[in-house]
């Protein structure tokens, strides 16, 4: 009788425990589904919100609006660039400094601005003339030492001229400026005096030029403004050396 107890206990507990096993899996189930479901909707949430924040990145940015001086400062811009096209350097530069001195804010035009501004400065740049070659050239030389009020130059750059061609009548005429004006007016008439006999139209010219003022009371100068043309070196194979007239009385 005992055991008959204890295996109908036993057959009781075996068959009760499914049943709770069962429960267990039914209560369980509708917890796991809303995990699950909780899970999927911040998958969602955060798909979503990274779509949005892709969207803002990706999205163009509306240009701010152009400031009242804007066209101003485009206008004097291309007064700049027309000038430089005219290859008037120097209008050109002025208005370029004004689109940047005056129109800080604006970047675009200021990079530009500055690019044109110094291919303007390097064509304004004094460049270094040409060592001359011709008695032209070596005369050229000679008119602008004297524009300078540099007689010791120009002298040197005629004497120049002179070796090249002795024949260089304008080559003597400012040979005889020079040396007027450093007071040797000997030197003076007698290149002067070349100067007329190799072209006469340096006559005219030298009874207006203010340089030889201190010379028109000299007998000198008289004969120089007479000097006759010289003859050609070329036909006679000499140099022919001329030397003023003396007066008529």
């Amino acid at each position: 009788m005992p055991m008959a107890k204890t295996r109908r206990a036993t057959a009781r507990t075996s068959a009760r425990k499914p049943a709770r096993k069962g429960s267990d899996v039914r209560k369980r189930r509708p917890i796991k589904r809303a995990k699950r479901e909780t899970r999927s909707t911040a998958g969602a949430r955060t798909s979503g919100n990274r779509a949005i924040a892709t969207a803002n990145e990706t999205a163009p940015v509306a240009p701010p609006p152009p400031k009242p001086t804007y066209h101003e400062a485009v206008a004097m811009y291309e007064r700049g660039l027309q000038a430089l096209q005219r290859r008037d350097f120097a209008a050109s530069a002025a208005a370029l400094r004004n689109v940047i001195e005056r129109y800080p804010d604006e970047r675009e035009l200021l990079e530009r601005a500055r690019l044109y501004l110094k291919v303007c400065e390097r064509e304004l740049e004094p460049k270094e003339p040409p060592a001359p070659k011709t008695a032209d050239e070596w005369v050229y030389a000679a008119t602008v030492s004297l524009n300078a009020d540099d007689e010791s130059a120009a002298i040197e750059h005629l004497r120049r001229a002179l070796d090249t061609n002795p024949r260089h009548d304008h080559a003597h005429y400012m040979m005889a400026v020079a040396s007027m004006r450093r007071g040797d007016s000997a030197t003076a008439l007698e290149h002067l005096y070349q100067a007329i006999a190799l072209n006469p139209d340096n006559r005219s010219l030298a009874r207006q030029d203010p340089d030889f003022d201190a010379l028109r009371e000299q007998p000198g100068f008289r004969a120089a403004l007479e000097a006759a043309a010289a003859a050609d070196p070329e036909a006679t194979g000499k140099t022919v050396v001329l030397h003023p007239r003396k007066p008529r009385h």
